[in-house]
Order: C-alpha cells, then structure tokens, then sequence
C-alpha cells in the first residue's frame, strides 16, 4: 500500500517546507503498541536519568536554535524573531517543568507512630500530544517534556499543516537519546489523530479550538480512565478604563494583534468607557494599527505581523468580519488584504461592536471589537459575557478597580496594565467554561502528567492485633 504524502508550505512564500508519508491507522496502532511495552521500562528509570534525557534535549535544542527558529518561521510564517522568542521559550519549559515535577508531582513524606505517611506520584502510561500550528514548537513541547519527566511514554502528532517543525523536534529527542518508543511522532491530519485517539492511550494532550475540545469531551465521555486535558481558545476582553491613552493602546495593539492575531490569548473584545477617554484610546489603537509593518519572516527590517497560517484562515476570518458588518458592526479598520501579497496577508482590522448583538466566537486572526460602555459595572458584565473564560486584562491607575476586576473576572489568565497575551512558564495557564477542562497547562502541566498515590507504611508487624484485641474487650 502507497502511504499518502503530507505537504506542508510557506504560508508567506508558497514554497515546500516539507513532505513525508502520512501515517495510516495501522501505522498509529503499531506506534501506541510500541510505546505500551516500552511504558514500563520507562517508568522505572529513575528520575535523575529521565531529567538527564530532557536536559539533554534542551542543551541540543538550544545548539540548533538558529535553524530550527527558521524552520518555524518559514512554516508558520510568523517574523524570525518571533519564532527565535519560541524556541527560547521551549528551552526555558525544560528546568521549569523539572522545578514543576518536584513541587506539584514529587514525593513527600510524614512520620506517623506507626512508621510514615507516604505521598507518591505514577505515571499514567501512554500519552497522546496533539500539536497546534500557531506555535508548533512551544506548545506540544509544554506537554511532552512534563509527561515525559513523569515516566510517561509519548505520541506526537504535528499539527497537519507544520508536520516540519514536529520532525526536527522527533529528531532532536532522538539526537538527545530518548529510548525507542518512548517518544514517537505520527504525521498526519484529521484521519490520523482520530486513529490516535481511538487507539489504547492513556491520555490525551490537547491545545487547538474549542469547537474539537467539544468533540473531545463528547467522544471521551465514556472512556473516564484516559486523562484528558484541554487547552483551548477564548473570547477575551480587554477593559481599557483610565490612564495613558498611549501607554493603553500600545497594551490593547499587543494584546490583540500579537502573532496575526493567532494567539489562544489574544484579546478579541476592547471594552472603554464612553466619551472622550474611551474615543482617544479607539482612535490611538487605530492609529498604531494601521502603521504595523507587515511582510515576509525573513525580510530585514524585521515586521511585526506575519501572514495567517493559510488561505483557507484568512477567508475563514474574511467570512466573521462579513457576518459582524451584516449584523450592524461598522469597521473603522477593515480586514483588508495586504498589496503585492498573497491572500494569507490581511492588515488588523478594528470593528466597532457597540449595541451590535455579536457571536460569541473566537476569530483567530488580527481583528479586534470595540465595545463602549457607560459604567464600570457594564465593563464587567460585558466582560464576563462569553461562554469562555481563558484571559482577561484591566488597565487601570485605580487599585480598587483592580481588585474588584480580581474578584468579578471569569478567566484563568487576569492581567492588569500588561497585554493579555503576557504569560509565565512558572504560572499556570488555562481557562474556565469551552477554554479548557480545569486542567491547566504551563507550570500545572505536572497535575495532569502524573496521578497521585498515597500510603501508610510500617516496616514491621506491630500493634495491629493489639488494636483489634481492645476493641474485642470492648
């Protein structure tokens, strides 16, 4: 049997980055197979070697940085000192993972009169890893690199459309001398991820959209051994109420159009007040985001904003912003294709959503909706109005704002006078409502790598019977 071949281009250029076979369903069975008997072998490593092997990876990842930072660029099509930030990024997850293995999945100990009380954690088994395409890299890594530390065995597939960078990253583990079978990657695209999820996995790592989250949650509703975690989109505001017009909209401009606007955490919604402070914060992002240099990830200078993934993603926006005009929106920046450009580059668009009873949905390209409010009470609540609840922001002078927006907002990322986009590593990251399933990732990704394994023990037979001839004098 011929295997298909799977393309990946240049979203800036069209050129081929990579092509390789494409895993079938036969192929995926043999991979988790492969990785169920390496499993346990894997799990009786001792810990100082697994973080030998993750360590090892870091330091050849950071050997290769300049390469593989160029292959993220001209994959994703995101400017190269974006993608040299990821790749620092994906250095930097290795000892954070390892700090978070020993604080929220390592071993403590109590002395009890008996002996002691014991808190272990164990490995789960086989973990799927699904990999976005907006930081193909960073995010899979975010979920391989815990798992991997916590004796799991893994299975990556790429996102379908930078099956490149997935195959540098299968390489540099290699290279690093991780076990066969503990790490393997399957290339492929929706055929092959519902092979790998209906395989005999014990986890699956999810980052993407909403809309598969869903699938995810209905298809393992009946299957409550496989850990699920889920890290996925958001509607997010960013409520502008005081403070330097400038200052607020360099914060809303990052916020919202960061990496094309292909950011889980890029803010969607611009809530202000109505009036004079509100107009000159919407006319100041305007500004500033109409003058953004847009081009090709190679070209010096070096722009702020890349093309979008695909053509197929710009008209997929195209359509949301027709729909938004259709129900009364009015574009004070339209979503416009760049000249001299292939389709996939689109300049930020800014529509004014006020009064205009728009959907509740993420639009994953640089396009950001002004809301004007008249209190701060409706700040809040238009704030809170969305089914999601992954990142929120606040800019604001006044702490008594602040600490109210601390205890009203509904996210999991709340940041005050920085964009939403503003995350650590030695955070947690995650969201409430179809933004995740309360398993967040980052720092947390260590929960739901490992389950915890509690025990009483004493090294010797004594006083149980003791116990047990009381209560029958008793």
């Amino acid at each position: 049997m011929i295997s298909r071949q799977l393309i990946s281009t240049s979203p800036a250029t069209g050129e081929v980055v990579w092509s390789g076979p494409e895993a079938s369903s036969s192929d995926v069975v043999r991979a988790v197979a492969h990785a169920r008997e390496a499993f346990p072998s894997w799990r009786a490593t001792g810990l100082e070697g697994r973080v030998a092997i993750v360590r090892t990876f870091a330091s050849a990842l950071k050997a290769k940085a300049g390469a593989f930072a160029q292959l993220i660029a001209r994959e994703t099509g995101k400017p190269l000192w974006e993608a040299s930030q990821e790749v620092g990024s994906m250095v930097g997850k290795v000892e954070l993972s390892i700090a978070a293995q020993s604080e929220r999945a390592g071993e403590k100990r109590s002395s009890l009169p008996f002996g002691e009380a014991v808190l272990r954690h164990r490995p789960h088994g086989v973990m799927a890893v699904l990999g976005p395409y907006n930081f193909p890299g960073h995010l899979p890594n975010g979920h391989i690199v815990p798992a991997l530390l916590a004796g799991n065995t893994v299975i990556f597939k790429p996102s379908e459309l930078t099956p490149g960078v997935g195959a540098a990253m299968a390489d540099i583990w290699r290279e690093a001398g991780v076990p066969d079978g503990v790490f393997s990657i399957v290339q492929g695209g929706r055929e092959t991820g519902e092979a790998l999820i209906d395989a005999n996995i014990d986890g699956l790592l999810f980052t993407g959209s909403a809309a598969t989250g869903m699938q995810f949650r209905r298809r393992f509703a009946e299957r409550p051994d496989v850990i699920l975690a889920l890290e996925l989109g958001g509607n997010n505001p960013l409520m502008v109420w005081d403070g330097d017009v400038i200052e607020a909209a360099a914060i809303a401009v990052q916020s919202a159009y960061a990496t094309s606007g292909q950011r889980c955490s890029c803010a969607r919604r611009l809530i202000v007040p109505e009036g004079q402070f509100g107009d000159a914060v919407v006319d100041a992002v305007s500004e500033l985001a109409w003058r953004l240099p847009i081009g090709s990830w190679d070209e010096d200078p070096q722009p702020y904003l890349g093309p979008l993934i695909s053509e197929r993603a710009a008209e997929t926006a195209r359509q949301q912003v027709d729909q938004l005009l259709a129900l009364g929106a009015r574009a004070i920046l339209p979503l416009a294709f760049v000249d001299g450009r292939n389709a996939t580059f689109v300049r930020p668009a800014l529509l004014d959503v006020t009064g205009v009873q728009a959907p509740d949905e993420e639009i994953f390209a640089p396009v950001l909706q002004v809301i004007r409010v008249a209190s701060f009470d409706d700040a809040i609540t238009a704030a809170n109005n969305t089914r999601f609840g992954l990142a929120a922001g606040l800019v604001t002078s006044q702490d008594s704002l602040w600490q109210r927006f601390l205890l009203e907002a509904r996210a999991g990322i709340v940041n005050r006078n920085r964009p939403t986009t503003g995350a650590a590593g030695a955070a947690p990251f995650g969201g409430l409502g179809e933004s995740g399933n309360h398993r967040p990732s980052a720092f947390y990704a260590a929960d739901y790598c490992a389950y915890p394994m509690a025990s009483f023990e004493a090294a010797s037979l004594s006083g149980n019977h003791e116990t047990i001839r009381a209560m029958l004098r008793s």
